[in-house]
């Protein structure tokens, strides 16, 4: 039970933190947190990350679905085995279907997070919650596969 209410407070969360972007932030404007390390911008990402595949988002909507399907089938048939396997797909579905959600509803997934780092290529991803716990979870996953994956530890 804890775990779906992870996943349903990433997708509760991330929802109202993107609404807020949507209403009250400009398309071409930006907020400077933490002396310009972090900035909070506006920004309608049409594909999947770095607007990969922007130009067939209903190819994007269908992996994307799948993708969640899977994840979701395999949080139900892992259920109460793994605290680190079932966290893992508790963010990676909560932040998942977040994003599913944006790309059903509005056509676009709601980007609003940037940072200012010495990498010029990271500098130029917008991200959003959903995309962290995406990242983080699927860490998680890979992680509880590898370390349970006997013969290939030494």
């Amino acid at each position: 039970m804890k775990y779906a209410m992870i996943a349903a407070a990433i997708f509760t969360g991330d929802y109202f933190l993107k609404e807020h972007m949507e209403e009250r932030q400009e398309i071409r404007g930006k907020k400077e947190l933490c002396r310009g390390r972090i900035q909070l911008k506006k920004y309608h990402n049409k594909g999947a990350a770095m607007n990969f595949l922007e130009k067939r988002p209903g190819l994007v909507r269908r992996a994307s679905g799948a993708v969640l399907l899977m994840l979701a089938a395999l949080w139900f048939l892992s259920r109460k085995k793994n605290p680190c396997l079932m966290l893992g797909l508790s963010l990676a579905i909560g932040g998942g279907a977040s994003n599913l959600y944006d790309r059903i509803r509005k056509g676009y997934v709601m980007d609003y997070l940037s940072f200012c780092t010495p990498w010029k290529w990271l500098n130029q991803i917008v991200f959003n919650i959903s995309d962290f716990c995406v990242i983080f979870g699927s860490l998680l996953v890979i992680i509880h596969g590898w370390l349970s994956c006997p013969g290939k530890r030494r």
